[in-house]
C-alpha cells in the first residue's frame, strides 16, 4: 500500500480513537444529564464512524473490493444516534422544565415537547395537528 494511504487510514483510526476516549471522558465528568448526552452522541457518531471508514478504505485498498458491512453500520449509527440522543433529550425536557415558567408560543397551542394526553381521551384518539 502507498504510504500516504496508510497516514491517512491510521490518522483516521486515532481521530476515532481520541473522540471515543474524549466522548468517555465526558460522560463521566460532565454533571447535567442534557450535557451528558452531548458527550457519547458525538463520540458514537464521529469515533465509531472514522474507524469504519478506516476499515472500509483499508478493505478496498487491500483486497480490492470494497465491503458493504462498514458502510451498512456507518449509515445506521449516522442515523440512530442522534435520533436517539433528540428523543433522551425531549423526554428530559417533560420530566424536568417547569411550565410556569416558559415564555408564551407565537399560538394558541402549548410547546410541542409539553403537550400532554389528557387523562380520561385515550391515547389513540389523540390529535396532533
Amino acid at each position: 500500500m502507498n504510504m500516504a494511504i496508510e497516514i491517512f487510514v491510521s490518522a483516521l483510526l486515532v481521530i476515532g480513537g481520541a473522540f471515543g476516549l474524549i466522548g468517555s471522558y465526558g460522560l463521566l465528568k460532565l454533571r447535567e444529564p442534557m450535557q451528558r448526552l452531548h458527550a457519547p452522541t458525538k463520540a458514537t457518531t464521529i469515533g465509531v464512524g472514522s474507524a469504519l471508514i478506516a476499515s472500509s478504505l483499508d478493505t478496498l485498498l487491500i483486497s480490492g473490493h470494497a465491503t458493504w458491512q462498514e458502510l451498512m453500520v456507518s449509515v445506521f449509527l449516522f442515523i440512530t444516534a442522534p435520533l436517539s440522543a433528540l428523543y433522551l433529550a425531549k423526554s428530559h425536557i417533560v420530566e424536568t422544565v417547569d411550565r410556569s415558567i416558559l415564555p408564551p408560543t407565537a399560538t394558541e397551542a402549548p410547546w410541542a415537547e409539553l403537550r400532554r394526553a389528557p387523562k380520561d381521551v385515550p391515547s389513540e384518539q389523540m390529535r396532533v395537528e
